[in-house]
């Protein structure tokens, strides 16, 4: 009978300090992520799409591109090694996204 209830205890216990755990990663990695600053994807692509012929379209895939990225090359063009990401995206036909 002793045993049981010491037992039952520690698996209380353990239940109780597993859940702590678990709450404290969750409040950390949430912590975490709002530190990221995101960055004001209108003005970056305005830049970015000023010289553009075609600047509704520009907008909206740069704006795209800005959201999941949260990066926008400088310039009207080029520079987009600053960010990798923005380069890497491309359409269903293997064509860049982002201007």
């Amino acid at each position: 009978m002793p045993l049981s209830k010491l037992l039952l205890a520690s698996l209380l216990l353990s239940f109780l300090l597993f859940h702590l755990l678990q709450a404290h990663q969750t409040v950390h990695a949430q912590t975490q992520g709002s530190l990221v600053q995101q960055i004001d994807c209108n003005a970056a692509c305005g830049a970015r799409c000023r010289l553009a012929s075609r600047q509704l379209m520009c907008h909206r895939a740069c704006g795209t591109c800005c959201r999941r990225c949260n990066c926008v090359p400088p310039g009207t063009a080029g520079n987009q090694e600053v960010c990798p990401c923005y380069a890497s995206l491309t359409t269903h036909g293997d064509r860049r996204k982002c201007p």
